[in-house]
């Protein structure tokens, strides 16, 4: 039995139909798919191995389609087996917006900018295809707040609850949930941050692994972006393009009677819920699959949370438990 590797290279040459090429592995992500970067007579595609028994590949052959056809620039399919987890792509380079930002001669106004226009089409009015896109629904966003409580705090700390913690976060967790589902739900992608945009010559940016989309809160892409989990800008930076973003998504007809007050609560809460998710994947990516690289992250993304969550009185007593049980086993980055 041919092993994956050699399976994926005989499906290219045989039933891609691909002449010689060069093979070398792209990049690698959080999940159990693996991407190779394929050569051959001057064109480069990606090829994805998503184990069929790990992974579901039409997700991401449905979303790429509907999200091309709302003006963004993703990958295109080019070959697929579905049921063996293989997809030949079309090769959006290979300059991540991370790396990019973190260059000396960055120019994040210019590269957020096309960001945020591009999250403008995603979010643009229209009737989205529920049967498409799941809705994220309470059970959804209080499944991955526990993440935090049973991977991170458990798991990682080795912290145990007790009935005063336990209320704590039960009312914090129902709190960001419920300021979540009460935003205008638009199409999201749900991991739109550095990492997953490239820069491309035409129609940057390129935009990437957006297999998990859901109809859902209008700031969550906005807060994955602006307050990505890799790298951090000061706060009255990131408020800045918070309100330019709220007068363009006003323009388009996204928002509607919501004002710059409402929606930067909206973000911050926003930013809470999904960075308290992060946390315990981080701390599950070590622990169940082996991917300590992901620690050094945990910092900067709690530092978002007790940031946060000391400037709203509805989550003092969230804050005071970070002060006390979390923050003295962390080297914290507060932004």
């Amino acid at each position: 039995m041919l092993n994956r590797f050699d399976e994926m290279t005989h499906w290219l040459r045989h039933d891609a139909g691909l002449p010689t090429f060069d093979i070398a592995p792209a990049s690698s992500d959080a999940s159990f798919r693996r991407y190779f970067r394929v050569q051959y007579a001057n064109q480069s595609h990606i090829v994805m191995d998503a184990p069929p028994d790990k992974e579901n590949c039409r997700p991401f052959v449905n979303v790429a389609q509907a999200f091309h056809e709302r003006g963004l620039n993703v990958p295109r399919v080019l070959h697929a087996n579905l049921e063996r987890g293989f997809l030949l792509l079309t090769d959006l380079g290979n300059r991540q917006y991370l790396e990019e930002l973190s260059a000396t001669n960055a120019n994040p106004d210019q590269l957020y900018g096309e960001a945020l226009n591009t999250l403008l089409r995603l979010q643009r009015p229209g009737a989205p295809n529920t049967t498409l896109l799941p809705p994220y629904d309470l059970p959804l966003l209080m499944r991955e707040m526990t993440l935090f409580r049973d991977w991170f705090m458990a798991q990682h700390l080795k912290i145990t609850p007790d009935d005063a913690i336990t209320a704590t976060l039960d009312d914090t967790f129902n709190l960001l949930a419920q300021a979540a589902l009460e935003q205008p739900q638009v199409w999201v992608h749900r991991d739109y941050h550095s990492r997953n945009l490239m820069l491309t010559e035409q129609h940057n940016p390129g935009v990437l692994d957006f297999q998990d989309a859901v109809i859902g809160p209008v700031t969550y892409d906005l807060v994955s972006l602006l307050r990505d989990c890799y790298i951090a800008w000061p706060r009255e930076q990131v408020e800045e393009w918070v309100a330019k973003y709220h007068g363009q998504a006003t323009h388009a007809g996204i928002l509607s009677n919501v004002s710059l007050a409402q929606f930067l609560r909206w973000f911050d809460l926003m930013g809470a819920q999904r960075h308290l998710k992060a946390i315990g994947i981080f701390a599950r990516l070590n622990i169940r699959d082996g991917k300590p690289g992901y620690l050094k992250d945990i910092p900067r993304t709690l530092g978002y949370v007790l940031d946060v969550s000391g400037r709203h009185p509805e989550l003092a007593k969230f804050h005071g438990f970070l002060q006390d049980n979390i923050a003295p086993h962390m080297d914290l980055q507060v932004p």
